[in-house]
């Protein structure tokens, strides 16, 4: 696919591979079978950093690399990363970008990188804002090859062009990219503490309802606790509400129920109905990565012929005694999450076994089920404006980001010089 530029008079199309410094200032790391794992030491003093993805974030201390001898590191050296050479990541995440820090010391790269020395002949900053463009990017997708990890051959990389102004219009341009960005930085800060503070504020609302009395176990105030089906599904969402379908662990959220995240059951399988879900059924995710175990909500509306997975349990709760909306609140405030926290066992995929006596045997507050009544009323009042307001953050970081982006874009066509940033809400 060709390129198109729109170019100020001045300016001129080149490609990274000559505005980078020298014959290997474009390299990707050795071929899988010269890094094998039996080239790694532990020794960090002695030993030579090799990088990964995962540096691109920016933390390249010693506890986030891996290390090889310097004799090894002498038969790699084609691909050695010196202080202030940008990182892109050339497998999986690519396109993402990183710069090894200018005080750190000789480093080096697996296949899965390339790095980039700058000529001193441009700015570092400019070209590194290029990068980091959606045009670039884009470009970037396009030279990949479409495989279960994409990815892009270095050579074609090195012939990626980039639109370049004389030097001293490189200087003023990154000059008003910096001062737009400080200035978009600053309203994203503000954002994010405001979004921390609402944060703060839903946890202080829910806590409310741990200082209550007239406590009662859990396993007195439940009818039925199970978990569902694990049928072999047709991997698509059913629209349908004629079909059965059994939901993924991704339709529980905290108190909200995505009933379109499921898959479909094969019609020639007999449903377990069973575990058909129900409007009041109270559902817990117990298997996952953990981050996603204990998730709880209420379904409030379902569509019929909606079947349970064996990766949630399910709860009926007795309704003479307490709503399924107030007990919805209680298992989700701070206090009650950390008491199933307490539960899950494993570390990145997680186990939670909710018919355990520990679970059962904890201590809800049970005021009158009209006190329940107004308590969730109020609470889910309060909440519904906390949610309208994240919801305005959310869609002010998202327009933030499309700004830094019509920054960037506006920067590489020469028309940055008289931009104005626009407000975000």
């Amino acid at each position: 696919m060709k390129e198109e530029f729109k170019l100020q008079g001045n300016w001129k199309v080149v490609t990274f591979e000559e505005i980078a410094d020298g014959k290997n200032g474009i390299v990707d790391g050795p071929f899988g079978s010269n890094l094998k794992t039996s080239d790694y030491i532990n020794d960090k003093i002695n030993g030579v950093p090799v990088l990964t993805t995962k540096n691109l974030g920016g933390d390249y201390s010693d506890d986030k690399v891996r290390f090889i001898s310097k004799d090894k590191f002498e038969t790699l050296k084609r691909s050695q990363v010196n202080p202030g050479d940008i990182l892109v990541a050339k497998i999986g995440s690519i396109g993402k970008t990183g710069i090894y820090p200018k005080n750190a010391r000789i480093a080096i790269i697996p296949a899965n990188l390339l790095k980039f020395t700058v000529s001193k002949k441009v700015n570092f900053d400019y070209v590194f804002y290029y990068i980091n463009s959606n045009g670039l990017q884009n470009r970037i997708k396009n030279i990949s090859t479409a495989t279960a990890q994409p990815a892009f051959n270095v050579t074609k990389f090195r012939k990626l062009r980039i639109p370049l102004p004389p030097l001293p219009e490189q200087l003023s341009i990154v000059s008003k990219i910096e001062e737009l960005f400080s200035e978009l930085d600053n309203g994203i800060a503000q954002l994010k503490t405001a979004q921390q503070q609402l944060k703060v504020y839903r946890q202080s609302l829910l806590n409310l309802l741990v200082t209550g009395k007239n406590l009662k176990t859990i396993d007195s105030v439940i009818e039925k606790l199970d978990q569902g089906w694990s049928p072999k599904c047709l991997n698509e969402n059913s629209k349908d509400e004629k079909e059965w379908a059994v939901i993924k662990t991704s339709a529980v959220q905290h108190g909200h129920f995505i009933e379109i995240e499921n898959k479909i059951l094969p019609p020639d399988l007999k449903p377990r109905v069973q575990h058909e879900l129900e409007v009041g059924d109270i559902l817990i995710t117990r298997a996952g990565p953990r981050v996603r175990v204990g998730v709880c909500c209420m379904i409030r509306k379902t569509r019929q012929r909606l079947i349970n997975c064996d990766k949630v349990y399910r709860i009926k709760v007795n309704t003479k005694i307490i709503s399924p909306e107030y007990f919805e609140l209680i298992l989700n405030t701070p206090y009650y999450q950390r008491e199933i926290e307490k539960m899950k066992s494993g570390i990145s995929d997680s186990g939670l076994n909710l018919t355990q006596v520990k679970f059962l045997k904890i201590e809800i507050p049970i005021p009158t089920l009209k006190e329940q009544q107004l308590i969730v009323s109020e609470l889910e009042s309060k909440l519904t404006v906390c949610d309208k307001i994240e919801e305005t953050i959310s869609q002010s970081l998202q327009q933030a980001e499309m700004l830094r982006q019509s920054i960037l874009k506006k920067a590489f066509e020469g028309e940055l010089v008289n931009y104005e940033l626009e407000k975000i809400n």
